[in-house]
């Protein structure tokens, strides 16, 4: 089984470029507080390497 991350929309996107409101969007985040869990492959770590002070993320076992 492949290791997941819990990733979560820790700041408002009010005055966030649009790329980065595309990434957060891409990640599958909607609304500040928003979580879900995805796969740690290289896409999803280069993602949120790119917006890193908005979200807060965990790995899962």
């Amino acid at each position: 089984m492949s290791k997941m991350l819990k990733v979560t929309l820790v700041r408002s996107l009010i005055g966030v470029t649009a790329k980065h409101r595309s990434t957060i969007r891409g990640l599958g985040l909607r609304h500040t507080g928003h979580c879900v869990e995805l796969a740690d492959t290289p896409e999803v770590r280069g993602m949120i390497r790119k917006v890193p002070y908005l979200l807060r993320w965990e790995e899962l076992s």
